[in-house]
């Protein structure tokens, strides 16, 4: 194939306007230069200069819009009487960059091609995350260099342990469209794939989020109890090899083990140190949300009221009064930070994003599946989370519910000069 032909095909398989949601995933593992795909998406937003696209926005960006008024709302309430107001006040205003988020993939992502596109786009990115990752498990090396002493770090970094939490959050992109591609021979082959870095990065919230992942993978290509019980004692056989084979292979991921074994001793001690003091943190948390039940101590102002609620002698607490930065589940960190209004309206956005997902047809649901599961993964209330009200953990959910919501108000077609 000529050189020509093949910058044609790309350019008719992946369009050159996806580039700025595509450029978040690409950038994630370089901190906060992934803020440079929203300012593309902003760029875009003002550029378009077509009406009859402008005027289609009126059916396709009220539910993301409704979304991100239960969050940005539950953070405005908070900083009312915020224990840092400039920390609270300036979450509040960084969160209207994720609007353009939400209307650029209105306008350039709604149709289902454009979906799968963007979709396998991202599929790509997660595959060369896993390939550096599994080079740094063989070798020791990787292109971010060494891994961090206890996990693997991939391309992010020994000093930014994010691999587990995102490959296991964007792990269905990759799970799909290797369905897709290669039937469930390539689902197979693309969750050994994944499992393995997953399981060496360490984070047991990680494990957790990929399970569901599999589970639910593993159910719509069963779609029937006795073929999902029988799939599922195949999936657990499978994993259980993995974790004895990367024990065997990995003394860092065998101490994990053992330290998330020493909850099952029952003591407050040592479930503790299973949980890496998360224990502590959320015994601190229930103590500020007692003191602060309407509307919290203020968003992003965990860390600054945590010592006036922590226990003497807890080792968070540092010498300038700080303390644990966030809560470590997202529904301590709402209601400790926002309060009960903060739930509320956090629950009112869960509920509205369920309603969108059961009043799409068949194939709306079939393009947002990918970035639903993703979110699926990532905000299940019984794990630990980073904190979605921070700039990047934010950014990137804020991601995944612009492609949700495009898909479910997705078009049927595209025009020619979009």
């Amino acid at each position: 194939m000529s050189i020509p032909s093949l910058r044609e095909r790309v350019a008719s398989e992946f369009p050159a306007a996806l580039l700025p949601l595509w450029a978040v995933a690409l950038l994630l593992p370089f901190g906060r230069s992934a803020e440079l795909g929203v300012l593309l998406c902003l760029a875009g937003c003002l550029l378009l200069r077509d009406p009859a696209r402008r005027a289609s926005l009126r059916g396709r960006w009220p539910l993301f819009v409704a979304l991100w008024a239960c969050y940005a709302g539950a953070a405005a309430i908070s900083a009312l009487d915020a224990v840092n107001p400039d920390k609270s006040w300036g979450t509040v205003l960084a969160a209207l960059r994720l609007l353009p988020l939400g209307l650029y993939a209105a306008l350039v992502a709604a149709a289902p091609a454009r979906q799968a596109a963007l979709q396998t786009g991202i599929a790509v990115v997660v595959a060369f995350w896993l390939l550096d990752a599994w080079v740094q498990a063989a070798t020791g090396w990787g292109l971010a260099g060494a891994p961090e002493a206890e996990r693997l770090s991939g391309v992010f970094g020994s000093e930014n342990l994010k691999l587990g939490p995102v490959l296991a959050t964007l792990s269905p992109f990759l799970l799909i469209a290797a369905r897709r591609r290669w039937g469930w021979r390539g689902l197979v082959a693309a969750f050994v794939l994944v499992l393995v870095p997953v399981l060496l990065a360490g984070s047991r919230a990680s494990w957790f989020a990929f399970g569901l992942v599999a589970l639910a993978m593993l159910w719509t290509e069963t779609r029937r109890p006795l073929r999902f019980a029988a799939a599922l004692a195949l999936l657990a056989a499978g994993f259980a090899v993995a974790v004895v084979v990367a024990a065997h292979g990995s003394s860092a991921f065998d101490a994990r083990i053992q330290r998330t074994l020493q909850a099952l001793s029952g003591s407050e001690a040592n479930v503790d140190f299973a949980l890496a003091g998360r224990a502590r943190i959320w015994q601190t948390s229930v103590a500020m949300i007692e003191a602060h039940p309407v509307n919290g101590v203020g968003v992003r102002g965990f860390r600054y009221a945590y010592a006036d609620y922590a226990a003497p002698g807890d080792t968070f607490v540092q010498p300038d009064g700080s303390g644990a930065a966030h809560a470590h589940q997202w529904v301590l960190e709402v209601l400790s930070e926002t309060g009960a209004i903060g739930l509320l309206l956090w629950l009112a956005g869960i509920v509205a994003a369920v309603r969108g997902w059961f009043r799409a047809d068949a194939a709306r649901r079939a393009a947002a599946f990918a970035p639903a599961l993703a979110l699926v993964a990532m905000t299940f209330p019984l794990n630990t989370h980073l904190a979605f009200y921070s700039a990047w953990w934010g950014l990137l959910f804020w991601w995944l519910i612009a492609q949700y919501c495009a898909a479910l108000a997705g078009e049927t077609e595209i025009p020619a000069h979009a």
